[in-house]
This record gives C-alpha cells, sequence and structure tokens, in this order.
C-alpha cells in the first residue's frame, strides 16, 4: 500500500558507473538489496546503499503518517533509474600550450520503494 522515493542528486559519479550498481538492484526485494550493494566492490555501491536504506526509512514514516501496517520484508525496488547530472568542464594543460578539457561528470539517482501487492495491481493495470 506504500509507494516511497528516495533521490539523490548531483553525485559526483558517472552515470555509466553508477547504472552498473542500479541495475544489479533493480527489482530486488529491498532487504536483499541491502545485501547485495553492502558487499558490491563498486565505488557507486555505497551511495545506492544509504539511498535503498533512506527510501526505507521513507516508507516507515509514510505508513505511519497513514496509519498503515508495513512491513519492511514486503518492501520490493519498483524503479531505480540514473539521470545525467551537470559535467563540470576542467581544463588541463597539454603540450605546445594547447588546453586539454576534462568532463568531470555527475549523477541523479532515484529509487522507488512499493509494496508487493501494490506492485502487482500496478503491473495488472499496465497490461
Amino acid at each position: 500500500m506504500v509507494e516511497s522515493t528516495a533521490r539523490l542528486r548531483q553525485i559526483r559519479i558517472t552515470p555509466q558507473k553508477a547504472r552498473r550498481v542500479v541495475d544489479l538492484v533493480r527489482g530486488k526485494n529491498a532487504q536483499e538489496a541491502l545485501a547485495i550493494l553492502k558487499f558490491a566492490p563498486q565505488a557507486a555501491a555505497e551511495p545506492v546503499f544509504k539511498l535503498v536504506a533512506s527510501a526505507i526509512a521513507n516508507a516507515r514514516v509514510k505508513a505511519d503518517a497513514e496509519n498503515l501496517r508495513l512491513n519492511e520484508d514486503e518492501l520490493v525496488i519498483a524503479r531505480a533509474y540514473v539521470d545525467e547530472g551537470t559535467t563540470l568542464k576542467r581544463f588541463r594543460p597539454r603540450a605546445q600550450g594547447r588546453a586539454f578539457r576534462i568532463n568531470k561528470r555527475t549523477s541523479h539517482i532515484t529509487v522507488v520503494l512499493q509494496t508487493a501487492d501494490e506492485l502487482q495491481v500496478t503491473k495488472k493495470g499496465a497490461k
């Protein structure tokens, strides 16, 4: 019955590297996703771990506000995606007085959790 969202904006990880980590946990149970992220070797795993934990906490707060019973083991990552953020442009000196541009990319990561029964209702409605 509960849908919660957590967003992380302007994180200094390239979207391509962040997508590798987000693809590991998309569609998984939230507790299982935390276990996967805890031991993933990628650098983006730590911020995504914190983001999923934040989404679980958001679901808990939302359920309390609506006087609903929430079993955190039933939460599933319904949607998780990475968008490209702003690119910081830096310059590096090169040979013969030239300048070489370095792009420092940022990402916006979004995680949406839903309870398992709500996820099935939305899938039926999409067909």
